[in-house]
C-alpha cells in the first residue's frame, strides 16, 4: 500500500527522517473512525519497517488535535480495515512500543482516543490553546486504557479526578499535573515537536528500547477483556452514545442535578 493509511483522512507526509501522521477530517472535527485508528496504528508500523525514516509526529488540523471516535458511526466511504483484525484495531499500545520514536503535536482539542494517543507517545508537545478531557465514562465506557496508564501518569488521586469527574481541563493544568509535559505558543508547535523528535534521536536506539520496555511496566494490567465485554453486553454504551447523540443528559442523571461543565 506504500504510504497509503487507508483512510483520506490521514495524511502520512515524510519530511527527511521525519514522517508526519496528520489527522484530516475536518468535516467531523478529526473524529476518528475505526478505519483512522488503525491508520494510525499502520504509520507507526511505516515508520518502523522503513530504514528511510526515524521518527513519527501525530497532529491534526485547524484546532482540534483529534476527540476520540466518531460516536455517530459514520465513515467517508475510502476506509478499509483488512479483515480479522477486531480489537487489534487501537494504535494505543502500538505507539506506546515503538520503537521508532513517536511525538504527539496538539495542536487543540485533545479527548478520549485522542488523549491517549498523546500519553502514549514519548513526548506530547502541546499548543498553549488546547483543551482536554476523558469522558468516556460520560458514554458508558470503562476504558481499560486510561484506567491503567492514567495512574501512571498522574498518580491515583489526579487520575480518579480527571476519569471520574469526566471534566475538561486546559494546557496549563495538563503540564502541572503531568497529563503531558511540554506545553508552547500556538505558532510554535511544527518546530517544537521535530525539536523534540531530533532530542529523542541522539539517544541510542538499543538502550532507548530497553528504558521504554521497564518505564512501560509501570503501567501494569490493562484490562480490556473487562473493557471489550462491557461494549458487547452493558445497555450504559448504548444509552451514553444516545445521549451524546441528541444533546441530552443520560438516564442515570440525577433529574434534580444540572450537569454543569
Amino acid at each position: 500500500m506504500g504510504d497509503s493509511l487507508g483512510t483520506n483522512s490521514l495524511r502520512f507526509e515524510r519530511e527527511g527522517s521525519i514522517a508526519w501522521c496528520v489527522i484530516d477530517r475536518p468535516s467531523a472535527r478529526n473524529a476518528l473512525t475505526p478505519e483512522m485508528y488503525f491508520g494510525i496504528k499502520r504509520a507507526v508500523g511505516l515508520v518502523n519497517r522503513d530504514p528511510e525514516l526515524s521518527a513519527l509526529i501525530i497532529t491534526g488540523v485547524g484546532d482540534v488535535f483529534a476527540p476520540g471516535g466518531d460516536l455517530g458511526g459514520r465513515s467517508e466511504g475510502d476506509e478499509a480495515v483488512p479483515d480479522g483484525v477486531g480489537r487489534d484495531i487501537l494504535p494505543f499500545l502500538t505507539i506506546r512500543d515503538s520503537r521508532a520514536p513517536v511525538i504527539a503535536a496538539v495542536n487543540g482539542i485533545c479527548q478520549a482516543g485522542g488523549l491517549l494517543i498523546a500519553m502514549m507517545a514519548d513526548i506530547a508537545v502541546v499548543s498553549e490553546r488546547a483543551t482536554f478531557r476523558v469522558p468516556e465514562l460520560l458514554r458508558g465506557i470503562p476504558d481499560a486504557t486510561y484506567a491503567a496508564a492514567l495512574p501512571a501518569h498522574v498518580g491515583v488521586a489526579v487520575a480518579r479526578d480527571l476519569i471520574l469527574s469526566a471534566r475538561s481541563f486546559d494546557a496549563a493544568e495538563a503540564l502541572r499535573l503531568g497529563v503531558i509535559s511540554r506545553v508552547v505558543p500556538h505558532d510554535q508547535l511544527r518546530g517544537a515537536a521535530i525539536e523534540a523528535a531530533t532530542q529523542i534521536l541522539r539517544t541510542a536506539p538499543e538502550a532507548r528500547a530497553h528504558t521504554k520496555r521497564m518505564i512501560n511496566e509501570r503501567y501494569g494490567l490493562i484490562d480490556y477483556q473487562t473493557m471489550f465485554g462491557s461494549l458487547e453486553t452493558s445497555a450504559e454504551p448504548r444509552e451514553g452514545m444516545a445521549a451524546f447523540m441528541e444533546k441530552r443528559q443520560p438516564s442515570w442523571f440525577p433529574d434534580d442535578l444540572s450537569a454543569g461543565r
